[in-house]
């Protein structure tokens, strides 16, 4: 057998082209989640595009239905195979099915509404990559059918009726741990927040574990999502704000859970009026818009930031801390 050396290098060392740098939170080195070595074949689905599970699922309601578009990224697929998609209910029960190409498209009659805290209902989609009868690889993912707006008289509203958002803004932060949160540590914070009566959680100020994002969606949490750049613009940093959020939509694009993109959070503390830092929002807002038409995006602004600024104009919705 060939023998093969695995080198994982890691540098926290001060910088001025990767965020965060500056927050009133701690900043750990090192590898805080899971390392996992991956054994596929030849053609498979893609484990190489920022980080995707290889499926992407995008529900449209219609009226009582919901629209279902299926798209899955592969890797050297050949010409004789072919992936079969299938849509299953949250009792596992397979409720369409379709054998093509790299998209599919569905509807479900009278979907079963992912409804907040009431009834946080999750369909699955399933993908299989075959040759003949054999299954080569397959993918999954979980999704939710929903609607929903922000509107500036009645708030936020889930599903048609308005839908109070009052929660908590969560760090990945434990005494003894850092960041290297297990999953029991987890699932107490999220029987805390849902202990307390939220319905909603901000997830600061960074893309945070795929076993939470899980969590938000089977307890019907409504979640605001964003990348660290934060405190203080940095002009050669923009590259890293561009892949950062390519990565956090991509990767978290199907969660039902989440609502919005959050583009950074008290950035002006410096000043607002930096044509740098104001570039830098209308890259990432247009980005956010081109890679995901069904949410808006959002920033934080700190509370000396004024209403009257150009920066804040730039997001779908906007938010103070105060």
């Amino acid at each position: 057998a060939e023998e093969n050396i695995l080198s994982v290098l890691v540098d926290n060392a001060p910088n001025d082209f990767v965020y965060p740098q500056v927050a009133d939170f701690t900043f750990y080195g090192g590898l805080y989640r899971n390392v996992n070595l991956i054994c596929v074949p030849e053609s498979h689905f893609d484990l190489d595009y920022y980080g995707t599970p290889g499926i992407q699922v995008t529900p449209v309601m219609e009226g009582a239905d919901a629209k279902v578009a299926v798209k899955v990224y592969l890797t050297n697929r050949k010409d004789n195979q072919v992936v079969r998609y299938s849509l299953l209910n949250q009792e596992g029960k397979v409720i369409g099915t379709f054998e093509g190409g790299l998209k599919a498209n569905f509807r479900i009659q009278n979907a079963h509404l992912w409804n907040g805290r009431k009834d946080p209902y999750l369909y699955s989609c399933k993908v299989e990559l075959l040759c003949g009868d054999e299954v080569i690889d397959d993918v999954s993912s979980r999704f939710g059918c929903r609607s929903f707006e922000v509107d500036p008289q009645r708030g936020f509203i889930l599903n048609g009726e308005e839908y109070p958002l009052r929660g908590v803004s969560r760090h990945q932060d434990r005494w003894g741990i850092g960041n290297a949160l297990l999953p029991e540590h987890h699932e107490e914070d999220m029987e805390l927040i849902c202990e307390v009566g939220a319905t909603t959680i901000r997830l600061a100020h960074y893309q945070h574990d795929q076993y939470f994002y899980d969590l938000c969606d089977e307890r019907g949490l409504v979640i605001w999502a964003e990348i660290p750049y934060i405190s203080k613009h940095m002009p050669n940093g923009r590259e890293n704000t561009i892949s950062q959020m390519k990565e956090l939509i991509t990767q978290n694009y199907n969660h039902a859970s989440i609502v919005v993109w959050g583009l950074s959070n008290e950035i002006t503390i410096g000043g607002a009026k930096d044509p740098d830092l104001i570039e830098n929002h209308k890259i990432l807002n247009d980005l956010c818009h081109k890679m995901d038409s069904t949410r808006p995006t959002t920033m934080a602004a700190v509370s000396m930031c004024g209403m009257d600024e150009e920066i804040v104009h730039i997001s779908d919705v906007l938010s103070y801390n105060h």
